[in-house]
């Protein structure tokens, strides 16, 4: 009761419509300069958002025309609206600066949702404990409860405080790290591959050197972590060996570039390109829209073809058989006319059509074109082009040739099943044939 009749006691002495007046001067003021300087912004920006209340520039720029018209207030009166607005635009600029730079370093990821509001309830429950006074009581009695972890003995209120402060370190470094990435590998390093690695390298190493701060703030001694160190090398040598060598064989793949992101790949039979190529796995998705997860040891120790080249053209190919009596130079002409008729076939190298065997049934042909887009799909493209050869055989008169089978029946043999009763073959070495042995 005392608190809330010290509460009403300030709001009845302070001057509440001049205080609403200032803070809704700054709030427009913000909103306006918030707007005004957002217009040229990206929209994954953390300062300004989406739109221009849900980045971190707004609410700084009204906290810090609250707290001077505050300042200026109380020099005449007594203020408590604006004592109020401080400590609430303060949490709201943690919660939009901690909200916007989870979004930007996870965009995709189902649990920034939950750590926004984990970390909304815990700023805001301060904020009202800080408004109402009792902040410094219930950091006291928090204070007053410790725990022991063998010989040392650390208080509730200082592994909160420790949790926060690593929260709040963690988070500038991913917003440090990610800054540097957009704007500066972005430009700086063309290639996919070195700017993965660049940008994963610079995020661990501000991720570590963010947490011994962290620990270093609230009181850790950081020479006990050499004991933990050991402790971890040596779970990396013995248990952690397989997660640690892919670890390994991700950096080495993005350093030797020896495989790219967009490089088409064929990994132990499955056949795709190369979409990601994270730190422990590279992601390979297929034509059909399959994708394939492949750990990066695997990348390294075992036999992977790389079907891109240089300058990323893709070769298909496609095999006809025709009748023997069928024009050479003619049957070339309608293969590679089917082919070159397709916008997504390459100009250079022009198709090209080979007589590549003589077969039991015809003569057959491979019809060799390149693509510069596997990702679209090669079977959709090799159908379009088997459709177009067919048409162009029979415009032509060419014959495709049905299979020819040949039976021969010995003398005093069986009869064969099928034949009617009383039947024999006609000869020793008689000869049946006919479109495939079904029919007989």
């Amino acid at each position: 009761m005392e608190i809330l009749d010290k509460l009403l006691t300030d709001f009845n002495h302070s001057s509440v419509w001049l205080e609403l007046g200032v803070l809704a001067a700054a709030i427009a003021i913000a909103l306006f300069a918030a707007r005004l300087i957002g217009r040229n912004q990206p929209p994954d920006s953390v300062w300004i958002g989406r739109n221009t209340i849900d980045g971190l520039l707004f609410p700084l720029i009204a906290l810090v025309l609250t707290f001077a018209g505050r300042l200026a207030v109380e020099h005449y009166h007594p203020v408590f609206v604006l004592r109020i607005a401080v400590p609430m635009l303060v949490s709201l600029a943690l919660i939009r600066f901690i909200a916007r730079v989870l979004r930007v370093a996870f965009p995709n990821s189902g649990l920034v949702r939950l750590l926004e509001g984990l970390f909304s309830w815990v700023i805001w429950g301060a904020a009202v404990l800080w408004i109402v006074g009792l902040l410094p009581a219930v950091r006291s009695e928090l204070d007053s409860i410790t725990l022991n972890f063998g010989k040392s003995t650390v208080s509730v209120a200082t592994l909160i405080e420790g949790a926060l402060s690593a929260s709040l370190v963690m988070v500038a470094a991913l917003w440090i790290s990610a800054t540097f990435e957009r704007r500066v590998l972005s430009t700086a390093v063309t290639d996919l591959s070195m700017r993965k690695v660049a940008g994963n390298a610079v995020r661990a190493v501000l991720l570590l050197v963010g947490m011994l701060f962290a620990l270093s703030a609230v009181g850790v001694d950081l020479t006990a972590l050499s004991v933990l160190g050991g402790a971890v090398g040596v779970g990396l040598g013995f248990g952690l060996q397989k997660l640690a060598s892919n670890y390994v064989s991700g950096f080495v793949i993005l350093l030797e570039r020896s495989l790219r992101i967009g490089d088409n790949v064929r990994v132990d039979g499955f056949e795709g390109r190369i979409t990601d190529i994270k730190t422990r796995y590279t992601l390979i998705r297929a034509g059909n829209g399959r994708e394939s997860i492949v750990p990066n040891e695997t990348l390294i120790t075992q036999r992977v073809e790389n079907l891109s080249d240089a300058d990323r053209k893709f070769n298909v190919t496609t095999n006809i058989i025709v009748g023997y009596d069928s024009d050479v130079a003619q049957v070339q002409a309608i293969l590679c006319a089917a082919a070159a008729a397709q916008p997504r076939v390459l100009k250079e190298p022009e198709p090209v059509a080979f007589l590549i065997n003589f077969a039991p049934d015809g003569l057959e042909f491979s019809l060799n074109f390149w693509i510069s887009d596997p990702s679209a799909g090669s079977l959709n493209l090799r159908s379009a082009i088997n459709i177009a050869i067919l048409d162009g055989l029979r415009a032509a008169n060419i014959d495709i040739p049905y299979p020819q089978r040949v039976v021969q029946f010995k003398e005093g043999g069986a009869v064969p099943a099928g034949l009617p009763a009383g039947a024999a073959p006609a000869s020793a070495s008689g000869e049946t044939s006919g479109p495939s042995p079904s029919a007989l």
